[in-house]
């Protein structure tokens, strides 16, 4: 599904199906994901259609920037960094180009959205969350429903330190797709006080890769930062 089409066309793969019909001098584009459907009038008639997965924060409405993955608990050595393997939740952009403009056209996703909050009712963040396995290796997944994150752990404390979860934000990550998988990588430095610090790799780990089109590009959002911290904990 994921690519680039010149209209009218029509994709339809599990339960998702995209088309852009001319009619009567219109062009129409349909969208049906499960019960979700949309339909809109596309103005140019020269434009493509680039489908590729994006950040997984923007549904059911941007509620948040931050992405939770909870997993399974890791016991990190004291000075040690290992590398695992994660799955996270996978959303579809649906942009329009015309020229040398991109705008985003549509978003959604078969993976249901679950919402929570990390850190106190004051002064917390609103996080989409995302329950995972812990892998040694890269697991299958269906690719339209979820991808893999490769995460590299590094704890340079002195300590034995045990993490169960990380929070990521949108605005850095670096998605990455194929035919097979939707895949980012990321790091969590564990940092003093039990806060830690996530940032993301702008490089594939999947060779033949190719990499999305940024959801904050799309809607001329800038980046504020490479970096989060996490003032609130990792278990």
């Amino acid at each position: 599904m994921y690519g680039t089409y010149r209209y009218p066309c029509a994709i339809e793969e599990e339960s998702v199906s995209i088309e852009v019909t001319e009619e009567n001098g219109l062009y129409i584009y349909r969208r049906i994901c499960g019960d979700d459907t949309r339909e809109l009038v596309i103005s140019p008639n020269d434009g493509e259609l680039i489908i590729n997965p994006v950040e997984p924060v923007n549904l059911p409405k941007n509620i948040t920037r931050f992405l939770e993955i909870e997993f399974d608990k890791i016991v990190m050595s004291p000075e040690s960094e290992d590398l695992y393997y994660l799955t996270f939740p996978v959303e579809i952009g649906v942009f329009l180009k015309s020229g040398k403009s991109v705008s985003l056209l549509d978003v959604f996703s078969q993976a249901v959205s679950k919402y929570s909050l990390y850190g106190s009712p004051k002064e917390g963040a609103v996080v989409r969350w995302h329950k995972s396995a812990v892998y040694r290796k890269m697991p299958e997944v269906d690719n339209l429903m979820e991808g893999v994150m490769s995460l590299k752990i590094v704890n340079p404390e002195k300590e034995i330190v045990e993490l169960s979860r990380g929070i990521f934000d949108s605005y850095g990550m670096k998605i990455f797709y194929n035919d097979w998988y939707v895949t980012m990588s990321a790091e969590i430095r564990v940092l003093p006080k039990d806060e830690a610090e996530t940032k993301f790799f702008n490089a594939p780990i999947v060779a033949g890769t190719d990499k999305t089109i940024e959801l904050y590009y799309g809607r001329e959002i800038p980046v504020v930062g490479k970096f989060y911290k996490m003032n609130w904990g990792y278990q």
